[in-house]
């Protein structure tokens, strides 16, 4: 099943506004992590120190039909984020086609942030914005990430 969700993006205080959004609506964080706990990645420059215990990728989840995601902004995926432009759609699918069937459509006259591709999390993964300046992201979980969810216990 297609789930879509709301993905927020902060400028250093994302696990401030999370650990406040979970006093207002409950739930549990499923994942916490940091820049610092990021692989690097060929062809991408080095996050400067500062950036590092910054949030990568945080999940609120709410209830079994809810769950908010966030990080703070970094590298050139969210250099130009700001406040009103900071959140993306984030929709999930069972199928790399059908993320890819999602991705293609929505990307058609507008703008790929990051292709769609397999990532160290083990989803494949793409953000963009569409032809009407919204933004995307598009996530598909790929077998290997039970696994990963299992080495990375909630916090």
């Amino acid at each position: 099943m297609t789930t879509v969700n709301i993905y927020l993006t902060f400028d250093g205080n994302c696990k401030e506004a999370f650990d406040f959004y979970r006093s207002v609506l409950g739930g549990e964080f499923s994942y916490v992590g940091t820049f610092r706990e990021m692989p690097s990645h060929e062809g991408m420059p080095p996050l400067p120190e500062k950036d590092l215990d910054k949030i990568m990728h945080i999940s609120l989840r709410i209830n079994d039909n809810s769950t908010i995601f966030g990080s703070d902004s970094g590298g050139e995926w969210a250099s130009d984020v700001k406040q009103g432009n900071n959140f993306s759609i984030s929709v999930n699918t069972n199928t790399e086609e059908e993320a890819k069937k999602i991705f293609d459509g929505l990307a058609a006259g507008g703008r790929v942030n990051m292709p769609l591709e397999k990532t160290f999390w083990q989803a494949y993964f793409g953000m963009l914005q569409d032809k009407f300046g919204v933004n995307w992201m598009i996530n598909c979980e790929l077998e290997a990430h039970e696994q990963f969810e299992k080495d990375n216990k909630p916090v």
